[in-house]
């Protein structure tokens, strides 16, 4: 007999013999006669059983136990559950075996850290599951808006030979013949190489920073969607990523309103276009408005950005950051080279994505290396591509759990991520 989800039942299946398979959640002892709640990823069923039918092998069949369960569809008298099984027979897979080490209905709280621990049995509270379903589903809205709109996936290499964006916060070994490799940090110089002939791409991918600090928004591992495309600038690219975010809660919103319940979650389908405030003017406003002892060429605190997120409370752009600010492959404006064609996605005080136009002339690209104290040597391999007939090009990186964390309405970055990494968290 094929498996049924308790979602699907309905009247159809009055009368019908069906067969559901999860873990027991509750159980209800009425003498008699049982009554048990089997959960599965979709949801709950309410299923009468016999109390004979709780025992397996001698032992008592506990809460979370998986099991399987074949009987027969009627109505309910339960105002949760308009339709339960009557069952014929159950089977169990696997007993539970108590004390567990945190309650998954969540009526019992439990220290983030612990459910850490425990995150299998963590995904069994529906609140938790519905984080990673609603992670699922917006990772299959971006891929799918990102190919609408014309761009390739591709999947670049994590071990590398070069850093990315210089020498800071990089994970160093030594392996190929004694030759320094790196986890890489973004798919930044791979990704500006292959709109050479792919013209526009984009990867999901995990990349790696040896961030030293401890915080609710920083991880040793995370997940960024980047893209980068020909022949476009700044502008163009800023409007791709405000169009996805638009797209992206407008989907969630019209199809995941039940997960989106679940974690607490009311976020407003964001309005285009969004704000844009250059650094300059990000600046005069924490100095006049906030006293903040701050100058033009100072990078902004995270007291800095918070102050401004008390200001702009949704999504907007921080643009036209100071050159020296920004990694070596960003365009300085043409109008004034202290400033540079770059920007920031902040929701409130959380950075979400940066980005920008890129160098596309080799002999620029040289000079803005060694101005930032870098060896132009070590990028050997990436600057004869700009010698090939490198277009214009411009791109982003989006921090995927960052931006998990506005969706689901959460403070602490470890709730959206299944196994977070971080410099006290190496297991499980």
């Amino acid at each position: 007999m094929e498996r049924v989800y308790a979602n699907q039942l309905n009247e159809s299946m009055l009368g019908k013999d069906v067969e559901v398979a999860g873990w027991v959640e509750d159980v209800r002892e009425l003498g008699a006669i049982n009554f048990i709640i089997v959960r599965d990823v979709s949801g709950g069923v309410q299923v009468v059983v016999e109390p004979s039918m709780l025992v397996s092998n001698g032992i008592k069949v506990t809460r979370q136990s998986s099991i399987k369960v074949r009987g027969r569809v009627q109505r309910s008298r339960s105002v949760n559950y308009p339709f339960e099984i009557r069952a014929e027979s159950l089977h169990t897979y696997s007993i539970a075996k108590h004390p567990l080490p945190i309650d998954p209905t969540g009526r019992v709280s439990a220290s983030l850290d612990a459910r850490l621990d425990a995150r299998a049995l963590d995904l069994r509270n529906p609140r938790v599951a519905a984080i990673f379903k609603l992670r699922h589903n917006t990772l299959q809205i971006i891929r799918r808006f990102l190919v609408e709109k014309g761009f390739i996936e591709v999947n670049t290499p994590k071990i590398i030979g070069s850093a990315s964006e210089g020498g800071a916060n990089l994970f160093k070994f030594s392996y190929f013949n004694n030759r320094q490799a790196y986890l890489a940090q973004s798919p930044q110089l791979y990704k500006e190489q292959l709109t050479l002939a792919l013209d526009r791409v984009f990867e999901i991918a995990s990349y790696y920073r040896a961030e030293k600090s401890h915080t609710t928004r920083h991880l040793n591992e995370f997940v960024s969607v980047d893209i980068e495309a020909a022949y476009m600038d700044a502008d163009d690219v800023m409007g791709i990523a405000e169009e996805l975010i638009h797209n992206l809660i407008r989907e969630l919103k019209s199809k995941c309103s039940k997960e989106l319940s679940l974690v607490g979650s009311d976020i407003d389908v964001p309005t285009l276009p969004f704000p844009k405030v250059t650094y300059t003017q990000a600046v005069e406003m924490l100095k006049k408005e906030y006293n903040m002892s701050i100058e033009v060429g100072d990078d902004l605190s995270d007291h800095a950005l918070r102050l401004l997120g008390e200001r702009m409370k949704s999504f907007y752009f921080i643009v036209d950051w100071p050159t020296a600010l920004k990694p070596f492959y960003i365009y300085e404006r043409d109008d004034d080279p202290r400033f540079s064609y770059s920007f920031d996605l902040q929701y409130g005080a959380l950075e979400l994505a940066s980005g920008g136009k890129r160098q596309h002339d080799a002999s620029r690209l040289r000079k803005r290396l060694v101005e930032q104290g870098l060896n132009p040597e070590e990028f050997r391999d990436h600057l004869k591509v700009f010698e090939w007939g490198m277009p214009p090009h411009a791109g982003w990186g989006l921090g995927l759990d960052r931006l998990m964390m506005v969706i689901c309405n959460v403070k602490n970055v470890r709730e959206v991520v299944l196994y977070p990494r971080d410099t006290e968290r190496l297991s499980p």
